[in-house]
Parts: structure tokens; sequence; C-alpha cells
């Protein structure tokens, strides 16, 4: 198990301590706390520290700002962005003792947005986004048995995906999302009625993959437009999910402003098309994820759509242009229509479609179709 959970980020990070501290974002139970304490052996000639704001007794030692001895080279802040002063801490102790410790702050929400009124630590950090168990990640362990279905059904959060059973998978689900909603969000929020909040988590499962009307969401929940989209941004700021805007222009008449969301953790939705689009989509918000915090590239993911409905699931950028683009298949089928129009009237290099299947063939020099696995070695997904 140790080994299966070596994640992919751990070269960066190790590499990056050494110049700066390292921010440690990603949803809960990704694996962060697992993966900050896999680096204490590292450091145990001259001794790690590992503090925890929700720990009673760790908290204390943080308020009352008593940092551990210089002797401890490695000291890690779990989940210290609930403290309203953590930043102005942070930048205390590591202004003070750089040149003598390392610093790894981790936490279960965007670390560079909840700031609470601290100074900037701007210049003294890297930021990297930890994200959920992937095919290549998975491919990549020398004692991995599992299969491309297991990491589909079970998602790729590390118990659940370990564990491989739909009984320890439901009640993580429901694990999950109250800690999200009673512990991240109450904690870091000030929403008047937080079970609102469990209501429009319990709605969005249904709505992934298609245009995201917040107009219905609002009649539903029967609260105000602006208060679905505050929540909608809360909810991506803690990880439980992420949007995606349609990419463009005015030559084929594409889509502005309609959005598509997606979840963290594809293994809550239940309709086969919408989780394996999720669940690509998942992928490819990682690759964008490690490109930007490793290399420093700009990255987006985005979706195609015109005002006639055509819509291929997925276009990757970066610094501003289209890599390619992806269509999700459930099933071995023909080229999408969508495929084939799109790849006439836009400048994007490729488009892959992707499947569950075996079979793979080049429609033309652009259009590539091909399973999964072999997406993933292409265009070398981690």
């Amino acid at each position: 198990m140790s080994t299966l959970l070596a994640r992919y980020l751990e070269p960066f990070i190790k590499k990056d301590l050494g110049d700066k501290m390292v921010f440690l974002g990603g949803p809960r139970q990704v694996g962060k706390t697992t993966f900050a304490k896999s680096l204490l052996p590292r450091f145990q000639e001259v001794g790690p520290t590992y503090l925890n704001w929700d720990n009673i007794e760790d908290k204390k030692k943080i308020i009352q700002g008593k940092l551990p001895s210089v002797t401890h080279k490695l000291i890690i802040f779990d989940e210290i962005h609930k403290y309203k002063n953590w930043r102005n801490l942070i930048k205390g102790y590591y202004d003070t003792f750089k040149n003598s410790q390392q610093f790894l702050i981790t936490g279960s929400a965007r670390l560079d947005y909840y700031r609470k009124g601290g100074d900037s630590l701007l210049g003294r950090y890297f930021y990297y986004r930890l994200h959920p168990l992937s095919w290549s990640e998975i491919k990549s362990q020398s004692n991995s048995n599992f299969s491309l279905d297991h990491l589909l059904k079970y998602g790729g959060f590390p118990e659940p995906f370990l564990k491989g059973t739909e009984r320890d998978l439901r009640r993580w689900h429901l694990q999950r999302n109250s800690r999200i909603v009673n512990s991240d969000i109450r904690d870091l929020e000030n929403v008047r009625d937080i079970s609102l909040i469990e209501l429009l988590i319990s709605a969005l499962p249904e709505r992934v993959g298609a245009p995201l009307s917040k107009k219905n969401l609002s009649q539903d929940l029967a609260v105000d437009f602006k208060t679905i989209e505050k929540w909608i941004t809360i909810l991506e700021n803690v990880y439980y999910c992420f949007r995606v805007s349609p990419f463009g222009s005015p030559k084929i008449r594409a889509v502005k402003k309609e959005q598509k969301l997606f979840l963290w953790d594809w293994s809550e939705l239940e309709d086969p098309g919408a989780r394996w689009e999720n669940f690509i989509g998942s992928h490819l918000l990682k690759y964008c994820h490690f490109q930007e915090d490793t290399e420093g590239h700009k990255m987006e993911l985005r979706y195609l759509r015109d005002t006639d409905g055509r819509e291929v699931d997925f276009v990757v950028m970066k610094n501003k242009k289209p890599l390619f683009a992806v269509e999700c298949k459930k099933g071995e089928k023909q080229v999408s229509p969508a495929v084939k129009y799109f790849c006439e009237r836009t400048s994007i290099p490729i488009f892959y479609q992707v499947h569950s299947g075996t079979s793979e063939f080049k429609h033309s020099e652009r259009i590539h179709v091909l399973p999964f696995d072999r997406f993933c070695d292409a265009v070398n997904l981690v």
C-alpha cells in the first residue's frame, strides 16, 4: 500500500522545499497528510515536526507561537489556513528561520484564496495541487494490480479506491461530504443556512457534463441567483467541484457564457456517460495543474460548443493556445460529426476521440480515435 501511495508530486516538492516554502492544496481526503508525513523519514537525523490546526494541542502551540526547536529541519503545518492570522504567522516563521528550516503548508482548500487579511507571501512559496489517483499514476506503481474499471468505479481518492467495496464507498461519500460542509466551509465561510449547501451538493451530480443552469438551481433551492453563484464558488474553493468555460470564436458561433460543472470525485456519479466524461475531465485538469505547478505554464481547460448544439467535450489550452481537443465516448463508435465539423473550422492541432474499448485508428492526421489507456500515453498524462 505504501508503494502505491507514492505520489507523483514527491520529487518536485522535495526539490522546492530547499528553495522556498511549499503550499500543498487539494480536496479533503485526497492524501495530503499521508503524503506530507511520508516526507518525515528523510529528516529524522535532524528531526521533523507535524502540527495540525484541527488538533487541540497543536492549535494551542500555533496560537502561542511555539515553533519547534531549530533542530527540527522540516515543519509541517496542516489545515492552518483556518486560523485567521495564519499568513502573518507563517511569514514571520519563514523570514526568521528560512536558512535553517523548511516549511510545508497543507490544506483542504485553496491556500492562495483564503488569505484571511494577512500579509502577502509573494515570492516566498511554491503552490502545488494534489489530485486524486489517476490511471497513469496507478500504472506507474510496481505492485499495482488495479484495473481501469476499478478506478472508474471507486474513484481516485485513496481510501475508497484501496478498499474497493460499494459499502465502503457509500459510507465514505457521506462522511466526506458532511465534513466538507460542517468542517471546511463552516470554518472558512460566513454561510447563514449551511443546510442549503448540503442540498446544493446533493443536486450537483445530476448536472455534471451539461451546461450549468444557475437559474434552475436557484429555483430548486429557492434562493437568489447570486447566492447560487457564491455557493458554487465556495465549493470550488474547497475542491469539491470545478467549472469549465467555453472556447471558440464568433467564426464558429461558439457559446460564450455557458459553463459546465464537474466533481473532483467522479465516483459520486451514477450515470455512466457523465461519469466517463468527468473521469477524463479530471485527468485533464490534473494535467493542466501539473504543468502550471511544476513548469509555470498558463494552462486552461475549456470545452467547445456552438449555438447549434454541436459540442466537443474538452479543449486543453497552453499559454492561451489550444494544444488538443478531447471527445469522450463510452463505447467504440464512429467519429463524432462535431469532431469533424470543428476540426475543419478551428486551428486546434489535434482532436482525440477517447473511448473505453480497444480499437485505435486515425480518421485523419488531426483526428485520432483511441482507448483511454493509449490516450494517457499519447499526451503524457500524469
